[in-house]
């Protein structure tokens, strides 16, 4: 019998190569595309010579064609941090509307399953906590984040309706802070921003009081979550993260003591619409994929922190 088949679009990004690892692990052939914008050939060049993976330049905003059968289709395709999303704001809303448009009707087209990567910003800031799937968000739609939340959002409300009106079988994950090995140091997002100041001994930056809370996961427990998700039967959105919440503040002192920085810590202005709490309800995941995260945050940052330790040596 032949191999189950996967598009990874986006596949050359932080999740995305790790995403081609997972499948290519439980016996898929991968097919990784990528435009490269904000992905990196790197994270994936040591599965060249792998004959179960193959790598496509492409914009998925575009239309797509890809030969053959195909068993599953995974949307990671999209800037995901604030520094690239406000750089490339009509990128990022033309991926989250033609790209996803694009690859549903691709999924349509082979009758294969596809999986929506959302994020946890589809909350905006958020007036329950923690978050829970049925909560509804509290977004500005017109703000300068508004970009990658509406994107993400009008990207759930696109497969839902071709779920519903196509018959298409769907699952929408919503991604919670994640963090680990291939990161950009540069990405703009907190933890490569922390460590990078603190292994070059700047000042590591702040912003706002500190206060302001985020849950961090490390990118194996997610990997194994979303590949859980996709072979499960869940058609509604499923929170993966990581529910040990911290501050900002607190997160930025366990770097300096774990890397032994001199850094100090000094404070900027926060930005309009930065959430001031962010913590997942996994009631959902562990019910219904018999999921939860089982890498300790001193753990992961420990394993991550070799990773960028590495990453600045060789730079």
């Amino acid at each position: 019998m032949s191999k189950k088949k996967v598009l990874v679009a986006g596949g050359a990004g932080f999740l995305g190569s790790h995403l081609c690892e997972k499948y290519i692990e439980n016996d898929f052939e991968v097919i990784c595309m990528d435009n490269l914008i904000t992905g990196n050939a790197d994270n994936v060049k040591h599965l060249f010579n792998n004959p179960d993976f193959s790598f496509v330049k492409y914009d998925v905003t575009n239309f797509v064609h890809v030969s053959g059968k195909l068993d599953l289709v995974l949307n990671f395709a999209s800037p995901a941090s604030p520094i690239d999303y406000l750089k490339m704001p009509i990128q990022t809303l033309k991926v989250g509307s033609l790209g996803v448009h694009k690859t549903l009707g691709l999924a349509k087209e082979k009758g294969a399953r596809y999986l929506l990567a959302s994020t946890s910003e589809v909350y905006g800031d958020p007036l329950m906590h923690p978050q829970h799937e049925d909560y509804w968000g509290n977004v500005n739609p017109i703000g300068f984040r508004g970009v990658y939340d509406e994107a993400k959002r009008f990207a759930e409300a696109m497969t839902m309706a071709y779920h519903r009106f196509h018959n298409l079988d769907t699952r929408i994950v919503r991604i919670f802070n994640t963090y680990g090995p291939r990161m950009r140091l540069e990405d703009g997002r907190a933890l490569p921003t922390f460590v990078g100041q603190a292994l070059r001994g700047d000042d590591i930056t702040v912003f706002g009081d500190g206060s302001q809370t985020r849950s961090f996961c490390f990118v194996d427990d997610l990997i194994e979550g979303i590949y859980r998700l996709s072979m499960s039967d869940e058609i509604y959105p499923v929170n993966i993260g990581n529910p040990a919440e911290i501050t900002i503040k607190e997160f930025a002192e366990e770097i300096v003591s774990l890397t032994g920085s001199k850094s100090r810590i000094v404070y900027k202005e926060l930005p309009k619409d930065d959430p001031q709490v962010r913590q997942p309800d996994i009631s959902k995941a562990r019910e219904v994929l018999g999921w939860e995260p089982k890498v300790n945050r001193t753990e992961g940052l420990k394993r991550t922190l070799k990773y960028f330790e590495e990453l600045i040596l060789k730079s």
